[in-house]
């Protein structure tokens, strides 16, 4: 795949540092275009609302105590638990048209509905879609908790809906990104056994000026955790393996219809929900599917989200 390339339509005042652009989940610059698929007849979406299990218990945290875990150079922390809403959130496992093996982050919306990012389930460079896609609920340390779990789309040419092929705009049009978007469905009826996130379109202004250091963050990173690292020596899957969890993050800005956030995000983590606490459940309100990074320190500068309101249109032509 080519290189990614710096957005300089939006971020022309970085140009001063060292930094580079890469997407989430496999390394590769994204772009999209604005006209909307035509199967939408099919039921993706879902009604929005949270849903738990009886008998799955909650916890506010992913995590007991700190667990002697470092910041480092950002706050993430592994995210542990098997509770919801935590139980809904996995790795979307892909292989593309020609054997090449990705994973990005997905969440259970609906039944067996996955959402996550466009760039996810096609190749922005050949257009195609992949030719395997897996979801794997809740894993922790390489482990799902049950294999059993781990739910495949079959047909996917009729069971992926997505926002974006990439033909249009090239890799650099900043102002298509807003539809990297995608809904997958799996051939197993999870989050009745998972629960699932509700999802809701939020005015930007609220985000920018009312949620400031309130949101959370999840995704299956690749650079994170790592195990050489202090304190990370007893996650042996590896990078990408254990979800990392921040709270305390916020949406900064919106340009060109795409949302800018300060969550801690890599390769991977791509179509991890951006979440908020409505009314006692938990809401995704924002769809994490990019980066700009300091290439020296490896620190993140600003991260891209697509907004919501995606599935508000898609509900309007049901």
């Amino acid at each position: 795949m080519r290189k990614p390339s710096i957005y300089t339509q939006l971020f022309a005042f970085f140009i001063a540092g060292i930094v580079g652009f890469t997407t989430l989940g496999g390394w590769i610059s994204v772009q999209a275009q604005t006209e909307f698929p035509t199967n939408t007849e099919q039921n993706f979406v879902g009604d929005g609302k949270p849903f738990k299990p009886a008998d799955l218990q909650q916890s506010d945290k992913p995590y007991e105590g700190d667990r002697g875990i470092p910041y480092g150079i950002d706050k993430r922390r592994p995210m542990l638990s098997r509770y919801y809403p935590w139980s809904a959130i996995g790795r979307v496992q892909g292989t593309t048209a020609d054997a090449k093996s990705y994973h990005c982050t997905g969440t259970l919306i609906a039944d067996d509905i996955v959402l996550t990012n466009a760039h996810c389930v096609i190749d922005t460079e050949t257009h195609q879609l992949s030719k395997e896609l897996r979801f794997i609920p809740n894993v922790i340390n390489g482990k799902p908790h049950s294999q059993e779990d781990i739910a495949k789309v079959d047909n996917i040419t009729k069971n992926v809906l997505y926002g974006t092929d990439f033909k249009n705009g090239g890799f650099d049009s900043v102002k298509n990104q807003s539809n990297d978007w995608a809904l997958i469905r799996i051939n197993q009826p999870l989050a009745r056994k998972y629960g699932r996130l509700g999802w809701k379109s939020v005015p930007s202004s609220t985000l920018i000026k009312q949620k400031q250091g309130k949101l959370f963050f999840v995704g299956y990173s690749g650079d994170y955790p790592d195990p050489t690292k202090e304190g990370y020596e007893s996650y042996t899957a590896g990078k990408g393996w254990t979800a990392g969890y921040q709270d305390n993050c916020s949406i900064v800005s919106e340009q060109s219809n795409l949302l800018l956030h300060d969550c801690a995000t890599a390769g991977g983590a791509s179509g991890g929900p951006i979440i908020d606490w409505i009314d006692n459940w938990p809401y995704v309100v924002a769809l994490n599917n990019g980066e700009v990074k300091n290439r020296r320190t490896g620190q993140d500068i600003i991260n891209f989200a697509v907004k919501m309101d995606f599935l508000d249109k898609l509900v309007a032509r049901k």
